[in-house]
């Protein structure tokens, strides 16, 4: 059994910049892949950045150039640092495992899924 640990979110002004993770217990970052997804209101989960069991690591149009996801192997956990931040990227941002290879952010391929923490980005 996965479980997946997100601490509490958080708010910040346009332009700013986030660093949050997910904990993963159970299993070690190089036995599953991982991915956040996010879901702003009234609108469908999408996935935002995924990490395969080897490090590899793809990343939503959205988002690309501005977020960063990286391992910390010594606290088994992921890292999302998320730069240049915009009203937009306002949403409950979820964790998410998977055992299945190279699925990368298709939403129903993973299994385990985090308690999902708030963003909120102000203009």
């Amino acid at each position: 059994q996965v479980l997946l640990v997100e601490p509490g979110g958080d708010s910040v002004q346009a332009g700013g910049s986030l660093r949050l993770s997910c904990a993963i217990f159970g299993y070690t970052l190089s036995d599953v892949g991982m991915a956040w997804f996010r879901q702003a209101p009234c609108k469908k989960r999408e996935g935002v950045a995924t990490m395969d069991s080897v490090g590899s690591t793809t990343y939503a149009d959205s988002v690309k150039g501005r977020f960063i996801i990286f391992r910390d192997d010594a606290k088994n956990r992921l890292v999302r640092q998320m730069n240049s931040l915009k009203p937009e990227d306002t949403a409950m941002y979820y964790c998410a495992a998977t055992h299945r290879p190279g699925v990368g952010l298709v939403l129903n391929a993973y299994t385990y899924w985090g308690q999902g923490t708030q963003v909120t980005v102000s203009s």
